[in-house]
């Protein structure tokens, strides 16, 4: 009876992963990246002031640490600079400091093995 069981459940999973693979999915259609390498160089500075209005209040709050310090800060400094506790501080600010690195607000710059620091681009 176990056996049965256990195969039912398995061919139930196989079923949800066949059905979800990426070979059955809809391709995404990408538009012409030619056309847009002109553009790009005059309007570097536009996307960034763009991303920044879409920013949520905790990223904002975090960029807005980072740019108050030019030498740079690392992610316990801007989480205590928040007022988290000493414990907390460092993973709050991860999630923000990754996502304004990505939008190249802030540079990430690795000081040593494993400390990081993040400027203001």
């Amino acid at each position: 009876m176990k056996i049965s069981h256990k195969r039912k459940v398995q061919l139930k999973l196989n079923k949800r992963v066949k059905a979800s693979s990426p070979a059955r999915q809809r391709p995404v259609k990408s538009k012409p990246v030619a056309a847009a390498k002109p553009a790009a160089k005059p309007a570097a500075k536009a996307p960034v002031a763009s991303s920044v209005s879409s920013l949520t209040p905790k990223q904002q709050q975090v960029l807005e640490i980072v740019q108050a310090n030019p030498d740079g800060i690392n992610p316990k400094g801007i989480g205590l600079a928040a007022g988290q506790e000493d414990t907390k501080a460092a993973s709050w600010a991860t999630g923000a400091l990754k996502k304004l690195t990505e939008e190249g607000a802030v540079e990430r710059v690795q000081v040593a093995a494993n400390k990081v620091i993040y400027k203001a681009c």
